[in-house]
């Protein structure tokens, strides 16, 4: 096994990547597996250097007097040639004199400064589940004037310099190992180069993995909804009467689903609403975008209420859930291979860094281009919210009629007013807040192929909707005392969700607002800040946590109420010995567990968070280095305080 040459703590020199130029550093660690040290510089920029890019003290100043002592020695076999002066020329500056101007000058021009670039991306949790917030805040904002020719993604490295010439005094002193001539440039930079970075890091288990995802996921969704649609939904009604392929198809079905992308499609093209920018990309442009969403939303619930004034039987989306969604996973195929074979033709600087692999199966699922356009319509930013939240809202709608028509009510029920309201408010609040969609790692960092194509135009609409279909074959009373009871719940969650995102955007914006300028933060090498007091002090992801509260609040209300709920005297005793097992009861017993496919949701919302968090400390970890881990040790808990 190889050896260390340098041991942790040792101050060396080592190259910055890309250049002749030595700094002084400090070696933190040694990985003997890559054979690799990571080493910190005086600014606190953290870097992975091999063995041969570092040199000892000791050795690195004998090398430098040596090139002095040559560079200024002359030619022993060179005579000295005496020059008589004109008596009309001026009286010459003595040569040290010179020497010294010239060699300031050449100092000044070679000194260089090492000023991060913040690259940050803002996880909403607003749009289906945001890719949701890391905690970081850019505190200031570095202009490029010269950028290493090397184009790094923020999601591979920890974070992007810039070697900047100044005049001022530099962090750290620059050192050139090798000069030719006293007149050649020594950092002859470019300008960045847009070039596609090869996706090497292939997740959800690569080309085997996302093979059977594309077939996997359809099916799983279809029978979600037949269960959900039986009158018997238990787990236990397994193997499910599947229903004849050809009832599976409808012709008018698949175009009403066409009119409602075309006319999502041109409600997002109006120009109302401002036009804002995008994150920059690769190539140093940025995109414009239309942000007119809750207007959008406005005039399709008018749209609707013309509808109904029009006495349109809206129920019909109801008894033909089944095509509706068929019909939407064929829109989702077309529109995949059509993005698929359009991106060929894409340059290299549009293309994707996480669905650019080589691999046809792979870069189909997740993506090859990233921000495919027709016109002035952008595909992915139209897909991520516009037809799958308007449709979830519409389809609750339509379910809570449906329920009336089925159950013979004059009203509808409580639990299904619940639902619809609750999920009301969480898409609203999404397009009120559709501006921070654009910093996403969806529209931000992924490709837009059949993963994020399914999850907008089917996964979201026909999932996300199951407690109110449930409700509509499944009616279920709730007490007054557990409206209430709900309504506190779900509030508490979108508090804790909206505030967690508010103090972040807030801080982020201006970190001397009066609001947020007394939170207590991490500084960090990439010029950002970790916020480690209130909510953000609390757990890790605030965010995460009331979207989880929430989520119980919408899927609780499809449970049995405690009078059906049958409970020896000796299981409440023990429950109610203990606090946390109280807590349990009083949660789930009071509106129970009826079926468990009520709850998809939220068993949904919890992996994907799960998950989302590991890669988030993961990259984070990356990004931050030691301030990360100072960062952990301040704020323990991830998601659930006290747990997890």
């Amino acid at each position: 096994m190889p050896t260390a040459r340098f041991q942790i703590g040792d101050t060396v020199m080592g190259r910055w990547p890309g250049s002749n130029l030595y700094y002084e550093v400090k070696v933190l660690s040694y990985d003997n597996k890559t054979r690799l040290y990571t080493v910190i510089y005086k600014d606190g920029t953290e870097l992975e250097l091999k063995e041969s890019d570092i040199t000892s003290l000791t050795v690195f100043k004998q090398g430098v007097t040596r090139s002095r002592s040559r560079s200024r020695s002359r030619s022993p076999g060179r005579p000295r040639r005496s020059r008589s002066r004109s008596p009309a020329r001026t009286p010459r500056r003595s040569s040290s004199r010179t020497t010294d101007v010239h060699k300031e000058k050449l100092k000044e021009a070679l000194e260089v400064r090492l000023t991060p670039v913040s690259m940050t991306h803002e996880n909403n949790s607003n749009s289906k589940h945001e890719k949701k917030e890391e905690n970081n805040t850019a505190n200031t904002a570095s202009t490029i004037t010269e950028e290493k020719t090397e184009t790094e993604s923020e999601n591979q490295a920890g974070g992007r310099y810039n070697l900047r010439r100044r005049k001022d005094q530099g962090d750290g002193k620059t050192v050139e190992l090798e000069q030719k001539t006293e007149t050649e440039t020594l950092l002859r930079t470019k300008p960045p180069t847009a070039s596609a970075i090869k996706t090497t890091d292939l997740e959800f288990g690569g080309r085997v993995g996302v093979f059977f995802l594309m077939f996997l996921l359809p099916v799983a969704v279809l029978a979600l909804l037949i269960l959900c649609g039986q009158k018997d939904a238990s787990l236990q009604s397994f193997p499910l009467e599947l229903p004849a392929l050809e009832s599976l198809w409808d012709c008018q079905v698949f175009g009403i689903v066409l009119l409602w992308l075309l006319f999502q499609a041109v409600l997002s093209l109006l120009p109302v609403g401002k036009l804002v920018e995008g994150m920059p990309l690769k190539n140093g442009k940025t995109l414009k975008y239309r942000i007119n969403g809750f207007y959008a939303l406005l005039l399709t619930a008018v749209a609707v209420g013309v509808a109904m004034y029009q006495e349109v039987d809206l129920s019909y989306i109801h008894a033909h859930f089944l095509q509706f969604y068929t019909s939407a996973l064929l829109i989702v195929t077309l529109l995949s291979i059509y993005l698929f074979i359009r991106s060929r033709w894409a340059s290299e600087d549009e293309l994707a860094p996480g669905g650019n692999s080589g691999y046809i199966i792979y870069d189909f699922f997740m993506g090859r281009e990233l921000n495919p356009r027709i016109k002035n319509l952008d595909i992915k930013f139209f897909c991520e919210m516009r037809p799958g939240l308007m449709g979830w809202v519409l389809i609750n709608f339509v379910m809570l009629q449906a329920e009336m028509k089925h159950q013979n009510l004059e009203n509808p029920s409580p639990a299904m007013l619940l639902v619809n309201i609750f999920q009301l408010l969480w898409v609203v609040d999404g397009f009120w807040h559709e501006e921070k969609l654009l910093t996403m790692m969806d529209i931000v960092y992924d490709g837009f192929g059949f993963m994020l194509t399914f999850g907008d135009l089917a996964f979201v609409p026909f999932t996300f909707t199951c407690q109110a279909y449930y409700l509509v074959s499944h009616p279920n009373e709730l007490s007054a005392f557990w409206i209430i009871t709900l309504i506190i719940m779900n509030g508490v969650g979108y508090y804790i969700f909206r505030k967690a995102n508010s103090q972040k955007f807030a801080f982020r914006k201006n970190p001397s607002d009066p609001a947020v300028s007394h939170l207590k933060t991490i500084p960090t090498a990439t010029g950002e800040s970790l916020i480690v007091s209130g909510l953000w002090g609390w757990v890790r992801h605030p965010n995460y946590l009331g979207d989880i509260i929430m989520g119980l609040a919408w899927s609780l209300p499809c449970g049995k109420h405690l009078t059906s709920v049958h409970l020896s005297d000796e299981v409440k005793l023990s429950y109610q010995s203990d606090l946390t097992q109280s807590c349990i009861l009083f949660l789930i017993f009071p509106v129970g567990f009826n079926h468990l496919i009520p709850y998809f949701y939220l068993i949904y919302l919890i992996t994907l968070l799960v998950h989302r968090n590991a890669r988030d400390e993961h990259q984070c970890r990356k990004k931050y280095g030691s301030a990360w881990d100072e960062y952990c040790k301040a704020v323990p808990f991830r998601i659930f305080p006290g747990i997890y």
